[in-house]
């Protein structure tokens, strides 16, 4: 049964923008003949995971950065901006969605994004909770496929009925995804909060535009995997 708070969830906002001309299109797409609410959301899912490229490489002083129409339109984001981009998605196409956050901590970053975080904590990384046969689940779209074999870690998967979270470990073993704190959800990306948080922990990263590539990380990934195995 919804409620209240799922209609709002159903509501466009500034940054899951589901209103957007562009994002209804992608949902629309998306779903294609999907006929109920999950099968509807493990195809936007897959379409948010795979079809835009992960990059941690963004102008956080814009805050188009955390923006789902925004996202769409760059064919790439970080984990808040695909998390958001799934969410408007899922609204769009009249699913109960919005965006929730954790303090991780990545074992798997790469050199160059330690370098300019100096930490391997990611403080509001971003996931969606949609609700789905009367209740709210996790999906995590942020790492694309490729994304995940250059890395050496397994795609995320998604049912539609299970939370879908990165494992601590990876296909090797190694740690990989460490959950530190809960920050809970909300029905719009709280961007004021983030930028505080991210320009107090990651000055370097939030001073200037890192200029780079969608596809820098993944070259990153792939070095750095390479790099390990031999």
């Amino acid at each position: 049964m919804r409620t209240g708070l799922t209609e709002t969830c159903l509501q466009s906002g500034e940054y899951v923008d589901s209103g957007a001309p562009e994002i209804v299109a992608f949902a629309r797409q998306a779903c294609g003949d999907a006929d109920d609410d999950i099968a509807k959301a493990v195809r936007l899912y897959y379409a948010v995971r795979d079809g835009i490229t992960y990059t941690p490489y963004c102008d956080f002083r814009s805050r188009d950065t955390f923006r789902a129409s925004a996202c769409l339109s760059r064919g790439a984001g970080f984990c808040v901006a695909k998390a958001a981009l799934l969410a408007a998605a899922a609204r769009a196409a009249g699913i109960p969605a919005r965006v929730g956050f954790a303090d991780v901590r990545n074992h798997l970053t790469t050199p160059k994004l330690r370098q300019l975080m100096g930490t391997d904590t990611f403080f509001y990384h971003g996931y969606t909770e949609l609700y789905l046969a009367g209740k709210w689940v996790k999906a995590t779209p942020a790492f694309d496929r490729r994304l995940c074999e250059k890395f050496g870690v397994r795609p995320l998967e998604f049912d539609g009925r299970e939370d879908s979270l990165f494992p601590p470990f990876d296909v090797d073993g190694r740690l990989h995804m460490e959950y530190i704190r809960d920050r809970g959800p909300a029905t719009d990306v709280p961007v004021d909060e983030i930028l505080e948080i991210f320009n107090r922990h990651y000055p370097k990263l939030t001073a200037e535009v890192v200029s780079a590539p969608a596809t820098q990380f993944h070259a990153e990934a792939e070095q750095a995997q390479g790099g390990r195995s031999g």
